[in-house]
């Protein structure tokens, strides 16, 4: 075994002796600035590949794309040709990128400031004269976001990558996939090891190669376009932002729901709108400040927006509807006709028959305020006699009669508060006895005040019957709106699988740590 592991020892360390020899043959008269090539007029071809690692970070307010990728690139090093017969058998060997000629491929659509690789890693080099590079590298491209369906929206980020000195007669592309003929590459990214994006979907991976001829130069400059095709994925807005929102959108409808005499109804739109306004604001925050396009939903918040401006108006004309008085406004016939015995049996309302109306709950206090009493019509010397007390006489209520309302109304507060204390008797006898007689006449409702309290029902049902009307009107608007406006994205619709799970072997996987 000892002896064994000395043979093993010899040949490593012979081997060791080769490959340092090797290299130091290499590269003693190597320079690393100088093409390598054996006559000035061929060119290199760059065998370049891409591997996509990890998509980190697409952010959509700076239109910036950030990837973690592996840049493959292959080329032929005339210079660095040898025997593996002369060196031990040794065909491959390790060397320091930084001691080798490399291309100089940048990335061109780049958003962050390094245009080429940082980390100088080793390249492998092979007895062919065969170099191959793959560093790592973590790119910040520029991407141009399109935001018309946001948040179910389709993205397609380049990057363009080329060589920034060299043209195409000197140093020219090729990718490691490319046909002979055939420019474009539709698998033109290898994702066999790519974490699983939690917010996007990769869709297509195309690449293409171009030759672009600038106003500098009349040689073409070749450079290779790899175009990622991604698809949001939804949940997250979903939840966070639509469902809410939706919601809140169809709080409008309750507010025609809601009774008049409740006094909430503008307060409950206005609240509403300002929910409205928060969601906007956060949209703002998130999507790119262009005028190019209104996202899909900043153009629902902008409808909901608008829908709730109009039921705060339309609510402010209903509530004056519904408090209207004979004493103020005199009910048109048609409008009687229309929204009183009309529109209740379209939009289903049954309103209480006439004989169950004919004596409606009167409140005294509210008789005494509606009518005069008949002492009060004229003056002392002029009064008709008591038995000439007509019922049917009504208007404002005298001095005396508020005096008097006042009066009880101070006793009945008292008498709530009302407690063992006798202080507070003689007040209530004193105050008591300052009450002039209210006569049984006045409280009775002629016919007169009856038709007068008749027509302010009539108002308040006209009130009911408007809110009822524009109940359905502004339901149907938000169901319409809603699906005229979300149904719009085309992702909604689209049944093509993403590639990511089916070509990265990584995503297939569980995520499990398996014990040695």
């Amino acid at each position: 075994m000892v002896l064994l592991r000395l043979v093993f020892l010899a040949v490593a360390a012979c081997a060791s002796r080769d490959a340092k020899r090797l290299h130091d043959d290499l590269l003693s008269d190597y320079n690393r600035l100088i093409r390598p090539v054996g006559n000035h007029s061929h060119k290199v071809t760059i065998v370049v590949g891409l591997r996509l690692s990890q998509l980190i970070d697409i952010n959509l307010k700076h239109q910036v794309m950030t990837t973690n990728i592996w840049l493959e690139q292959e080329w032929e090093d005339d210079k660095l040709r040898w025997n593996p017969e002369d060196y031990g058998g040794v065909d491959m060997i390790h060397v320091p990128a930084e001691s080798l000629w490399l291309p100089d491929i940048v990335l061109f659509n780049n958003a962050d400031g390094n245009y080429e690789v940082i980390l100088m890693n080793k390249a492998t080099v092979y007895s062919t004269g065969k170099v191959v590079w793959k560093p790592p590298a973590l790119y910040k491209s520029t991407c141009e976001i399109d935001v018309e369906y946001f948040p179910f929206d389709e993205q397609n980020c380049l990057m363009k990558f080329g060589s920034w000195t060299y043209d195409g007669l000197e140093v020219d592309l090729q990718h490691v996939k490319q046909q002979p003929g055939v420019a474009v590459v539709e698998t033109g990214i290898d994702m066999s090891e790519f974490y699983k994006s939690v917010e996007w979907d990769i869709l297509r991976v195309p690449a293409k190669y171009n030759n672009e001829f600038y106003d500098c130069c009349e040689e073409p400059f070749p450079d290779i376009t790899f175009n990622i095709t991604m698809r949001r994925k939804t949940l997250f807005y979903t939840v966070n932002l639509i469902i809410p929102c939706v919601g809140i959108s169809f709080l409008t409808v309750l507010v025609f729901y809601l009774p008049s005499d409740s006094g909430e109804k503008v307060t409950l739109c206005i609240s509403i709108l300002v929910s409205l306004t928060v969601f906007f604001l956060l949209l703002a925050e998130i999507i790119p400040p262009t005028s190019l396009a209104v996202p899909l939903l900043g153009k629902y918040l902008l409808f909901t927006m608008i829908l709730v401006t109009l039921s705060i108006s339309v609510t402010v004309g209903v509530l004056n509807v519904h408090f209207r008085s004979p004493s103020t406004h005199r009910m048109a016939p048609w409008v009687r006709r229309v929204f009183v015995h009309l529109m209740p049996r379209l939009l289903l309302l049954r309103r209480p028959d006439a004989a169950d109306r004919q004596q409606p709950p009167v409140d005294p206090l509210q008789l005494l305020l509606l009518r005069r009493p008949p002492e009060a019509a004229a003056p002392p010397e002029r009064q008709p006699p008591p038995q000439s007390e007509s019922p049917e006489s009504g208007g404002a209520c005298a001095p005396e009669v508020r005096r008097a309302i006042d009066s009880v109304l101070f006793i009945a507060d008292h008498i709530r508060k009302e407690d063992d204390d006798e202080s507070v008797r003689p007040a209530f006898a004193l105050s008591s006895a300052a009450v002039p007689a209210v006569r049984p006449s006045w409280l009775a409702p002629g016919p007169r005040l009856f038709m007068r309290l008749t027509d302010c029902e009539d108002w308040k049902y006209v009130a009911m019957v408007l809110d009822r009307l524009f109940l359905w009107i502004f339901t149907l608007a938000s169901l319409v709106g809603t699906c005229g406006i979300i149904l719009q994205a085309p992702s909604l619709y689209d049944t093509r699988l993403p590639i990511d799970v089916q070509m990265s072997h990584i995503g297939r996987e569980p995520a499990t740590m398996h014990s040695p």
